[in-house]
């Protein structure tokens, strides 16, 4: 439930066919291994936790607290409602910045890992460098995430997907923060074994 179904996909299943299978259970639920949802209402409110969050990292939590209670209903209404121009009608207000800062605060990202217990990674992490270059998304995991990424000459041992995509290294983070965000506002990232088939 708190977890995007794409980025559950990405973790779980990437190297099977599409469509995904998935089984739903209505008894037994493991409470053991799943947060039990309580009602709509919870998931409303975790969805809008976490866009708030998002952007108290880019914009200092102003673009978020200008909107009024209508735009943030309609926010969530949108998605959940699945009606794309309703819900980026107000999202995109989210993903602009002010053209002379060449980028947002810091970029919302989470790093998930299927080889390690901790749930995912998330850091203080700006898409400019000190000297106006953009950070790329090599440059976020070799700071946050180093043994994601090796040398040309060594074998991948790895793969890095949002998405479903193996974006380049090189690509811009603030694009991939503007262009491949979830609808919660947070680039979710997964690095997962390469695939040996």
């Amino acid at each position: 439930m708190h977890y995007p179904i794409g980025l559950l996909f990405d973790l779980l299943a990437s190297s099977s066919a599409l469509p995904w299978n998935i089984t739903v259970h209505f008894k037994g639920f493991p409470e053991k291994d799943l947060l039990h949802c309580p009602s709509k209402d919870a998931i409303e409110a975790h969805f809008m936790s976490c866009v708030k969050e998002a952007d108290a990292l880019k914009h200092k939590s102003q673009v978020i607290n200008e909107m009024q209670k209508k735009d943030h209903k309609q926010l969530w209404m949108g998605l959940h409602n699945d009606r794309f121009d309703q819900f980026w009608a107000i999202n995109r207000k989210l993903m602009e910045y002010p053209a002379e800062e060449n980028g947002f605060r810091y970029i919302p990202f989470r790093i998930y890992q299927t080889t390690t217990e901790r749930p995912f990674i998330q850091k203080l992490f700006r898409p400019v460098a000190t000297d106006g270059q953009l950070h790329t998304l090599g440059d976020l995991l070799k700071e946050v995430c180093p043994s994601a990424v090796v040398p040309e000459d060594e074998e991948k041992q790895n793969q890095v997907l949002i998405h479903g995509i193996e974006p380049m290294l090189e690509t811009p983070l603030q694009w991939l923060s503007e262009h491949l965000s979830y609808p919660d506002n947070f680039l979710h990232i997964s690095i997962i074994p390469q695939p040996t088939d």
